[in-house]
């Protein structure tokens, strides 16, 4: 059971009770049913927790000889859910309850020296408003079970002002009372000196009027104010209508509606200010243009579309000319809400246009997207006489840098030098981000150390083009220039500089950061909080990432998605889909990043069945008709070994893109099903759709596979013709598909025609050539591609031992294996370790290929110990071959390729216990030769 703890009062309402053993708590009076009394007279019941049983123990508490009796509890509509749980108390507790608080009244009134008035100082209603000094009696004005006289006569009291000196015996609070009706009287005299914040205050505690220059308050609903004020306030009110003649009183013009208007707008109640005009169009009155413009700027700030047409209507109902001025703003709101077509009507109907109205229809167009109808734009601003200012070239160069137009962009850059404003921050800032964003991060650079004056934004604007070019080390570079000179980074820098961080994978600079962060405080800042989650994720830290996000004070459905993703990038698919439990226990709504994350984690670990659940969870969430979603799905079932699934998923979808196609051309690529992916290309085509660089690799890796030759060289000619085929990827793949296929004379071909050659193109072309047997020419490429700067490796050496191995090179193949550790600092792997074993025991060095074996420093697999078993098997060497089977069965008993050959070298032997012994262990181990083995 709940009750008061201080003051007297008991609740029994359920809904504020607290399940304290022998506690009591004020609440309202109007709220409470029991009256107001001390907690020492209260025999205290112990706690109850039926709402039943509650309110018959409130109905038998008793109070002593010294207390008066309880009120009645609660009518039955008071407790919700209750039934007729509180009406069972008599009519005559209700009227000694009555009967006590009137003769409480009629003392008061009496005497009122004798009590506190505690109105002005209570902190909520739960405190009484008087208090008396001796007795510590306690009044509420506002409960329930007052007499209905009692409100009548304190409004007496504060009329009469004998009474009012002596009822507001505090000295402080007579003196507000004196100050408040002077307030009151300079109010009524000059109104004009006041603002009216009736219409736009937020709460009670803000005044309804203050004064502009001494900022005092005035409230209208206040005990303190003279018995005057609500009659003059009534006949203001009426003094606000319009006289007979149609003219306003001067009252009603006393009052700034512009200023409310605009103070409105700047609170973000743009519905608020559009309610006041219209209602003042109405009116027929005249409203300044200042306060149009101030509406439509406010609907710029907010994006509200629908609201600025409103006041388009209103400039037209209110016969206002749509002049230079307020048309410009007109097409600045269009512009910023996003609708270019009504930019571009109002900006045709102007009777003139300057450089404003110009400068306002190019950043619509640049910042909607049209880069070029933003470019043309600016010319015909040009044809027409009028001179580009400072404003309209930043506009047209962000326009160039979301298209990649360099050549408009220099061309720009000139005549920016012609008209004397290179000398410009902001010009400077757009110049530089024009050019990092137009992949000329040289001259950006160029036009950032001649810039004279360079801020903050300047700084950042030139990090990032570094960081979107991929060169994250200049970035960092950057920054440790910019602390140099004294300029104090903010989050936007820290934020950029952990993105280079991240695709670098510098971890020991994303740590440094992380402590400026910490140090300049925007450790708070929960953007920075979600980058640095994804820095420590991409850079293998996920412990650390999950530290900085345990830490995170508040977080976003962001948070949780840097967070999942670096746990899918390092291969934790389970540890992702835990994390997705956790997220939905904390009440947070996925979003379509989610589940494109989560959906990569179920693909990464072959999870269908999560996979499945998660899909159910999409069409629930409305995310099915996401096309990203739905291409995540497709390869998730695709990866997953589900292609009908993926085929059913990628059917149904309503819109779908290249990377819809490319996801289910990859699920059939990945499953062997390379005639499946060729007519899904060939569907692809027929629909419309332009296959891109990924379609390309994938179908020429799948053409690979099954060593479909003339497909590849349909696709090869599809390349040339799309246009794509510059792609280093897609040449990589050309030469690599030419080479499984057995055309090495193709594969050479384009291999020699490459533009542009990097490690993996060597490496095909190295790994076609030991296919082929041919240890000299991939030796003679290995030389080649050292000579041109490209550094080797662990698969372009593994390429070139299996070439020295099928042509037979002992001695070349052991320099190589020698060199690439010394020379070139490659480590050796398993790889390196077992192409070596297979050079030494296809020329039947065995003996050394054992030696060999043994002097490993990394322990020998599996796949090792069976290269020389099959050595063995081939040169009939039985007991070489008994040791590396005793090796193979010690790391894997059941090894069914080790009995084989094992039972293959004693029967070449003629040795028929020994395979006898072999077939009987095979048979008691469960291992079966697999038909048409030997």
């Amino acid at each position: 059971m709940a009750a008061a703890g201080g003051g007297g009062g008991l609740c029994c309402n359920p809904h504020r009770r607290r399940h304290h053993r022998h506690r009591f708590f004020f609440c309202y009076p109007h709220q409470s049913s029991l009256g107001w009394c001390s907690p020492r007279s209260i025999k205290i019941s112990p706690v109850i927790t039926n709402k039943d049983a509650l309110s018959s123990s409130c109905n038998s508490l008793t109070c002593s000889t010294t207390s008066l009796p309880l009120p009645p509890p609660p009518s039955p509509g008071f407790w919700p859910s209750m039934g007729e749980a509180g009406s069972t108390t008599s009519t005559s507790e209700r009227e000694c309850q009555g009967a006590r608080l009137e003769r409480l009244w009629q003392q008061f009134f009496l005497d009122p020296s004798q009590w506190w008035d505690k109105r002005f100082d209570k902190r909520n209603r739960r405190f009484p408003d008087f208090i008396h000094k001796t007795a510590k009696k306690a009044l509420w004005i506002d409960n329930m079970f007052n007499p209905p006289w009692v409100h009548a006569k304190i409004a007496a009291m504060v009329q009469c002002q004998e009474q009012r000196q002596f009822f507001f015996s505090k000295p402080e609070i007579s003196g507000k009372v004196v100050r408040m009706e002077q307030l009151w009287q300079e109010f009524f005299s000059d109104p004009s000196q006041w603002w009216d914040n009736k219409l736009i205050k937020k709460s009670p505690k803000y005044p309804d009027f203050k004064h502009k220059s001494t900022h005092e308050g005035l409230w209208i609903e206040n005990w303190l104010n003279p018995s005057w004020v609500e009659a003059k306030i009534a006949t203001m009110t009426l003094g606000q209508t319009q006289s007979a003649d149609g003219s306003r009183s001067r009252v009603a013009d006393s009052f700034d509606n512009d200023d409310i208007v605009s103070k409105l707008c700047q609170d973000g109640r743009l519905k608020d200010a559009l309610h006041i005009v219209e209602l003042m169009v109405q009116q027929n009155t005249q409203l300044p243009i200042n306060t149009y413009v101030g509406l439509l700027k406010g609907c710029a700030r907010r994006k509200a579309l629908a609201e600025g047409k409103r006041v388009h209507a209103l400039i037209i109902q209110s016969g206002l000319d749509s002049g230079i001025f307020l048309g410009n703003t007109l097409v600045n709101m269009y512009a910023k809400c996003g609708s270019l077509w009504d930019a571009r009507k109002v900006f045709s109907t102007l009777p003139e246009h300057n450089v404003f109205s110009w400068t306002a229809i190019i950043s619509a167009y640049a910042d909607g997207g049209q880069g070029e109808e933003a470019i043309n734009l600016f010319r015909q601003m040009q044809q027409t006489g009028i001179t580009p200012d400072r404003v309209a070239f930043v506009v047209v160069l962000k326009a160039c840098a979301r298209i990649a137009a360099l050549e408009e962009g220099r061309q720009l850059h000139s005549k920016i030098i012609r008209s004397g404003f290179e000398s410009d921050v902001s010009i400077g800032i757009a110049l530089v981000d024009m050019y990092a964003k137009c992949g000329c991060i040289e001259h950006a650079r160029l036009v950032f150390d001649n810039t004279h004056e360079r801020n903050v934004v300047s700084w950042n604007v030139m990090i990032t083009g570094y960081v979107q070019q991929g060169r994250g080390k200049e970035a960092l570079d950057l920054y440790e220039k910019m602390k140099q000179e004294g300029l104090q980074p903010n989050s936007v820098t820290y934020v950029v500089l952990l993105n280079a961080c991240a695709n670098i994978a510098a971890l020991e600079q994303g740590k440094h950061l992380h402590y400026h962060v910490i140090k300049y405080g925007f450790e708070s800042d929960v953007i920075l909080e979600n980058t640095l989650v994804d820095m420590y994720s991409k850079c293998g830290s996920i412990e650390q990432a999950r530290r900085v996000f345990n830490n995170m004070y508040k977080r976003n459905v962001v948070s949780w998605n840097a967070l999942i993703a670096g746990y899918e990038q390092q291969g934790l698919g389970k540890e992702a889909l835990a994390l997705y439990e956790e997220m939905k226990q904390e009440g947070l709504q996925p979003n379509n990043v989610t589940y494109v994350v989560l959906l990569n984690a179920c693909a990464s670990i072959a999870a269908l069945e999560q996979g499945k659940q998660l899909h159910s969870h999409i069409i629930r969430s409305g995310f099915e008709l996401d096309v990203i979603v739905s291409s995540a799905l497709v390869d998730m079932y695709a990866k997953c070994g589900s292609v009908e699934h993926a085929r059913q998923v990628f059917n149904s979808m309503h819109e779908r893109n290249v990377v819809s196609w490319n996801a289910m051309i990859a699920g059939y690529a990945q499953q062997g099903l390379g005639k499946e992916a060729l007519a899904l290309y060939g569907q692809m085509k027929r629909e419309d759709v332009q296959p891109n660089n990924v379609t390309y690799v994938v179908l020429l890796n799948s053409c690979a596979s099954f060593a479909a030759l003339e497909q590849g060289k349909q696709l090869h000619s599809h390349i040339i013709k799309s246009g794509i085929g510059l792609d280093v990827n897609v040449w990589n793949a050309l030469v690599d598909m030419y080479a499984k296929c057995g055309s090495l004379e193709c594969a050479c071909r384009v291999f020699n025609n490459m533009h542009k050659r990097d490690v993996v193109s060597w490496n095909a072309m190295i790994a076609g050539y030991a296919q082929q047997g041919f240890g000299k020419e991939a030796i003679t490429l290995l030389e080649q591609m050292q000579r041109e700067g490209k550094k080797p490796d662990e698969a372009t050496y593994v390429g070139v031992l299996c070439a020295c191995s099928h042509s037979g090179l002992v001695n070349e193949g052991r320099c190589l294996f020698d060199s690439m550790r010394k020379n070139h600092g490659v480590t050796p792997t398993v790889e390196h370790y077992a192409c070596m074993v297979d050079l030494l025991g296809r020329a039947a060095y065995l003996a050394d290929a054992e030696e060999f074996i043994n002097k490993m420093p990394i322990q020998p697999d599996v796949v090792i110990w069976t290269t020389l078993l099959g050595a063995a098997r081939k040169h009939g060497h039985v007991e070489i071959g008994r040791r590396a089977f005793d090796c193979v069965v010690k790391l894997e008993p059941d090894n069914t390729a080790a009995h084989v050959l094992l039972l293959n070298i004693y029967a070449t032997a003629g040795r028929r216990k020994e395979v006898a012994k072999i077939r009987k262990e095979m048979k008691d181990i469960g291992v079966r030769k697999m038909p048409g083995c030997s």
